[in-house]
């Protein structure tokens, strides 16, 4: 397999993810019937077969740094957002994390269901006020569990080398919840850029940030999650380009 190009170990993993996923999800579906628990164990599963199949076709793998910066306890964890690899592997680096996502999501047969039924936190976009005060309930109810909430607050995938305002969604998280935001910098881009077919093969670098204790207002918790997100991800970048 290694021996193929780029393209046509990118098309072996893409055939194999989706028939691997459908395979999963028709055989799991069932599992949506029982407690939340067997949901979350049941998507690992999942998340697990695209990984090792990622690594199988592709060669692509990943390390993570700063483990010691999460604290006991509920907080937020708020990455950066540059591929789909993160919306696959951080449900598992992360486990049991209520993960922040386009309430569409929800309407794809078994695996949204599944998203649904893993306490995930779902929004619908353009609703402004309205999508806000529903994120803030919903966060209220996770951190109530003494689980973990996954922001991406840039909102969306952004592209090595572009720019994209962070959205309020998780400045209103920090204000409201009053738990420590952990950021997160990343360069998945690198190898599964975002809207690109062909994967590279590599090792993907995630580094979790020392936290951001709550507290400050508005517009210093912004900029210090900006500054802290945005240099670290140039730094992961600029070492693997070297």
């Amino acid at each position: 397999m290694r021996a193929l190009g780029l393209p046509l170990r990118s098309l072996a993993f893409n055939v194999g993810w989706y028939v691997g996923t459908a395979m999963i999800a028709l055989v799991g579906a069932p599992i949506l019937l029982l407690p939340r628990r067997c949901v979350v164990a049941w998507s690992h599963v999942w998340i697990a077969f695209c990984q090792w199949w990622l690594w199988v076709t592709v060669g692509l793998t990943h390390r993570v740094s700063g483990l010691e910066n999460l604290p006991d306890g509920p907080v937020i964890i708020a990455s950066k957002h540059q591929s789909s690899w993160e919306t696959l592997a951080f449900a598992r680096l992360f486990p049991d994390s209520a993960i922040v996502l386009k309430r569409e999501l929800l309407f794809i047969p078994i695996v949204g269901w599944a998203m649904a039924r893993a306490g995930n936190i779902a929004v619908a976009r353009g609703d402004g006020a309205s999508a806000l005060r529903g994120l803030v309930k919903q966060a209220k109810a996770v951190i109530a569990d003494g689980r973990s909430i996954l922001i991406f607050p840039e909102g969306t995938r952004v592209a090595i080398g572009a720019e994209h305002p962070y959205q309020v969604g998780t400045a209103a998280l920090y204000r409201q919840l009053g738990v420590p935001v952990v950021p997160v910098a990343l360069n998945s881009g690198l190898f599964w850029g975002r809207r690109q077919f062909v994967k590279r093969p590599g090792v993907i670098d995630v580094e979790i940030l020392p936290p951001i204790a709550p507290g400050l207002r508005r517009e210093a918790f912004m900029t210090t999650l900006r500054e802290r997100i945005e240099v670290a991800t140039e730094r992961l970048v600029n070492r693997e380009q070297k």
